[in-house]
């Protein structure tokens, strides 16, 4: 009850025009954003980019958007992830990939207008990888659903999995095997209990779980986390059981802990940043705040972290 009243609290006031107004207009406001997000443009993320590679980490390039009610709309997204991994590949990055999401391409206005956005993706790929967000439980079949349909015909896509929710061991068993790349996150989004594991202690062992699952399943483990104790016993998992680099990577959201990003890139561990950019970062900020009102103290002591 607390937390959907926090919740309730925290859309209000991140919808209040003064509020907009003071993020997006004031020095300090587009200085927090700044923080946790490369830029407006394309060219400003793959200049954060290139300096994450020139420090031995790797980047994923997040198009920030979703939820198009147009088709013009997604097929603007179409283009600009497109544009994204055309960028990849001209500029000769060392390690960079994309992330998309399906909302973002069409997903709510039909399948067919999304999967027509998402194969025009992949034949810019040119063999890099594109991974799937996940996004809310209303979405969470349909994502899979689709994602399916598109690995019958490409090896270089991947899904995330929300180690938070019911259903997902069973999704691990239904998508898993050799080659397929599995990003494991906690889940960021507020859900019903009937849904979701409610109590974060119970999360995080549902996350060692799965991640010791997806590994002996022979699929590839994004490690999506900032939790140490996870990295850690994510760390200690791979290392006793000797799977290759290639077989896993710790992934971090740009600018949260970069002090855990170095240490574990000094310790030997493959690290991806995740960098989301585009002029849609003010619906990003707010609503990883308004999904979990935690949040805000997750963002407040990560931005004065070093």
């Amino acid at each position: 009850m607390l937390a959907r009243a926090l919740r309730a609290l925290m859309v209000w006031l991140t919808s209040l025009p003064f509020a907009r107004r003071v993020i997006t207009e004031s020095p300090i406001g587009r200085g927090v954003a700044r923080r946790f997000v490369a830029g407006d443009t394309l060219d400003d993320a793959v200049k954060v980019a290139g300096d994450l590679n020139d420090r031995g980490l790797g980047a994923m390039l997040d198009l920030l958007g979703e939820n198009v009610t147009n088709e013009e709309q997604a097929e603007r997204a179409a283009a600009g992830y497109a544009a994204a991994l055309r960028r990849i590949e001209a500029t000769g990055l060392a390690d960079a990939n994309i992330s998309i999401k399906l909302t973002q391409l069409g997903l709510d206005i039909s399948e067919e207008l999304c999967l027509t956005n998402c194969e025009r993706v992949l034949r810019a790929a040119n063999g890099t990888l594109v991974m799937i967000d996940m996004e809310s439980s209303d979405y969470t079949e349909r994502t899979i659903a689709m994602y399916e349909k598109l690995r019958a015909g490409h090896d270089n896509i991947g899904i995330c999995l929300q180690a938070a929710l019911h259903r997902t061991p069973t999704d691990v068993r239904r998508i898993a095997g050799p080659g397929v790349p599995i990003r494991l996150a906690k889940g960021a989004y507020l859900e019903p209990p009937d849904i979701a594991i409610a109590h974060p202690r119970e999360v995080a062992r549902a996350f060692a779980r799965l991640g010791a699952t997806i590994l002996a399943l022979g699929a590839t483990l994004h490690v999506a986390t900032h939790d140490p104790g996870l990295i850690a016993g994510a760390r200690r998992n791979v290392l006793a059981r000797g799977i290759p680099r290639e077989r896993y990577e710790f992934q971090m959201l740009y600018g949260i802990r970069r002090d855990l990003q170095e240490s574990l890139r000094s310790q030997g561990s493959p690290v991806r940043v995740y960098i989301p950019y585009g002029s849609e970062w003010y619906p990003y900020l707010t609503r990883r705040l308004v999904e979990r009102p935690a949040n805000v103290w997750f963002f407040l002591s990560n931005l004065f972290r070093r």
